[in-house]
């Protein structure tokens, strides 16, 4: 059984050792404004003036400096199987997290977190980079988004769907990893997605962000 380490009701702001930037945090913290480190996640958020109120992971990347700092905050969980992105999200209960620090430091670490995401569907978490917004999609979604908008589609397995407000529609198409995919979709009015499993990623551009999480109805009660 999974021990919960953060408990909120709030959503959380997740931060990996992966760049981002003081501007992405702060749009983050606007709308998680609790902070956790995912081991030396907890380097970058001291870098740029804050400080996670607990910091997860096999803590074999946090520098000394950091443990020394955040002594009584560190969550060491020494298993091997699991990335930290895994261990600190499976270890946080909240409304939902916003992960930052996971998209595009590598494409290895990027694809075992996007592999995270599909084994926790029920963490409700969304990824930020700073072009992108990622989450896995419910079996039901809506979504208000601008016409014209990019919207795309990738699935993490054997995955169909149906849709309304796409200017390809998803109907009758057999999604998989080593198939159709459906990168580079287009909004062309209130969108409807349905899905026959939950295995299915969306990607949004990230001035999208708060509309995924209305979709998502991932709202912290102190913030609304």
């Amino acid at each position: 059984m999974n021990q919960v380490i953060v408990d909120s009701l709030q959503g959380v702001t997740l931060a990996g050792g992966g760049p981002f930037g003081k501007a992405q945090l702060t749009r983050a913290m606007r709308f998680a404004p609790r902070i956790v480190g995912a081991d030396g996640g907890a380097d970058r958020l001291l870098a740029l003036g804050a400080e996670p109120e607990a910091v997860i992971g096999d803590l074999d990347s946090i520098s000394a400096a950091a443990k020394a700092r955040l002594a009584g905050r560190l969550f060491p969980i020494a298993e091997q199987i699991t990335t930290d992105f895994d261990k600190a999200l499976r270890s946080i209960r909240a409304p939902f997290v916003l992960g930052l620090g996971f998209a595009g430091a590598r494409l290895d670490h990027g694809l075992a977190v996007l592999n995270t995401l599909a084994r926790h569907p029920d963490a409700r978490c969304l990824l930020l980079s700073p072009q992108d917004v990622i989450f896995l999609a419910p079996l039901e979604l809506r979504l208000e988004l601008p016409p014209g908008s990019r919207i795309s589609l990738f699935p993490m397995g054997a995955v169909t769907g149906a849709s309304a407000g796409l200017r390809w529609p998803l109907q009758g198409l057999d999604f998989a990893p080593d198939g159709m995919v459906g990168t580079s979709n287009e909004v062309s009015g209130p969108v409807h997605l349905q899905f026959s499993a939950r295995k299915m990623l969306v990607i949004l551009p990230i001035r999208s962000l708060r509309a995924a999480l209305s979709g998502l109805g991932a709202t912290s009660p102190a913030r609304g």
